[in-house]
C-alpha cells in the first residue's frame, strides 16, 4: 500500500490482522484482493493498511464501530476466505480489535 488511510477524527476502530503465510500464492493474492474490495464496500468501513515481508504480513483495516466489525467477520463471502486461510494459506495468525482513541500524522513535504 502507497499511502496511510485517511481516516475521521476518533474514535474509531482498528482490526489488526497479523500472519505468517504457508509457500506458494495457492490463490491467496486475488481473494485478498477481492476482500478489500468487498470491504471497501461494506458498511462501517473507513480504510485499510497493510505490509508483507518475507512471509509476515500486518494488515489494519479501520471501522466506524465494533457492529461493522462483527458485520464484516458474518460475511458470508469474508467467511469462505477465512476458512480457505486456516486450510490453505496462513500457517498462524493473531487478530486483535482495538479502538483508537488519538491519531497523529506526518508528512514530509
Amino acid at each position: 500500500m502507497s499511502s496511510f488511510a485517511k481516516m475521521p477524527k476518533p474514535p474509531y476502530y482498528a482490526v489488526i490482522f497479523c500472519s505468517k503465510r504457508t509457500d506458494g500464492d495457492n490463490g491467496y493474492s486475488k481473494m485478498s484482493e477481492k476482500m478489500v474490495e468487498l470491504a471497501t464496500s461494506q458498511q462501517g468501513f473507513l480504510g485499510v493498511e497493510s505490509a508483507r515481508d518475507d512471509g509476515m504480513g500486518i494488515t489494519v483495516s479501520y471501522w466506524e464501530s465494533l457492529d461493522a466489525i462483527k458485520a464484516w467477520k458474518e460475511n458470508a463471502a469474508h467467511k469462505v476466505a477465512q476458512e480457505r486461510g486456516k486450510k490453505d494459506w496462513y500457517e498462524s495468525f493473531a487478530l486483535k480489535v482495538c479502538k483508537v482513541e488519538r491519531d497523529y500524522y506526518f508528512e514530509m513535504e
